[in-house]
């Protein structure tokens, strides 16, 4: 099933695209296909990239946001965070952002993708296999 995710703020490198879907693949739990609707001002149309849902694959990840943050996107209670990583397949593996990942608010459909502050996370962790 696709979701339709409006962005408080253009993803990192997507400007100025705030619409979205959001669809899963199939035969791949927990990953997703994300595609802007338009153009990227650098000249990307449709823009696609993977994420994996952190609940699924990366169990004991736990970033803080910022109550800020948590306000850009209208979230009020943890259990409405839906916490995806951009994944980025490559020859040697898959790596993972986890010092930006990107949190939709399940009841609004309204996301962002927050660079965490003040915490110890890489930006191209391997992902390990299962």
């Amino acid at each position: 099933m696709n979701i339709d995710l409006t962005f408080a703020v253009a993803p990192f490198g997507l400007e100025p695209l705030v619409a979205f879907t959001l669809t899963p693949v199939s035969g791949a739990d927990g990953l997703f296909t994300l595609v802007g609707a338009g153009t990227t001002e650098s000249g990307v149309s449709a823009p696609k990239m993977f994420l994996l849902d952190a609940a699924v694959h990366l169990p004991d990840y736990a970033p803080a946001l910022s109550d800020e943050q948590a306000a850009t996107i209208g979230l009020t209670a943890p259990s409405d965070a839906m916490l995806l990583v951009v994944a980025t397949p490559g020859d040697a593996g898959t790596t993972v952002n986890l010092l930006a990942p990107v949190v939709v608010n399940a009841r609004t459909s309204v996301g962002a993708q927050f660079i965490l502050e003040d915490q110890d996370l890489p930006l191209r962790a391997e992902l390990a296999r299962r």
